[in-house]
């Protein structure tokens, strides 16, 4: 089975129901999924974002983050060290990327190098960042659009 990087705009879609979450499952059931250790913060932070938007009940977020634990015993986690850092630096003073964005691009560039393999795919619902991995790349798939 090959990887998918999945950065948080697209994996919160396997635990809310929005625009690009069939596609989402469904790409998770083909392919192993590697991401970044900061989907946790960010996981949490976009559930508190809709529980304030309103878009989502705040009763469900335990029972997300629950199966949200219980997922992540099955993915491979790329730990943000200074070689991702660095890395990261290098993209945002080269393109137009948010910080957080950059280390997700650059977590899934170091995975698939170390992996040595062209089969990784990223996926976000974020164009900006596709883009910018297509451009260093790194085949995309953009959720929702």
């Amino acid at each position: 089975m090959s990887w998918a990087y999945f950065d948080t705009s697209a994996l919160i879609k396997r635990y809310v129901d929005e625009k690009g979450r069939r596609e989402v499952l469904q790409l998770l059931r083909q392919h192993q999924c590697v991401t970044s250790q900061l989907l946790s913060a960010e996981l949490r932070s976009a559930l508190r974002r809709r529980v304030t938007d309103g878009s989502l009940d705040a009763r469900r977020v335990p029972q997300i983050l629950k199966r949200f634990a219980a997922d992540r015993e099955f993915w491979a986690l790329i730990e943000v060290t200074s070689e991702i850092l660095q890395a990261a630096e290098k993209l945002v003073a080269a393109h137009p990327l948010r910080t957080l964005d950059a280390i997700h691009v650059a977590s899934a560039e170091l995975f698939a190098d170390r992996r040595a393999s062209s089969e990784l795919a990223f996926v976000s619902a974020d164009a900006r960042q596709t883009a910018i991995a297509a451009a260093i790349g790194i085949a995309t798939e953009l959720i929702g659009s």
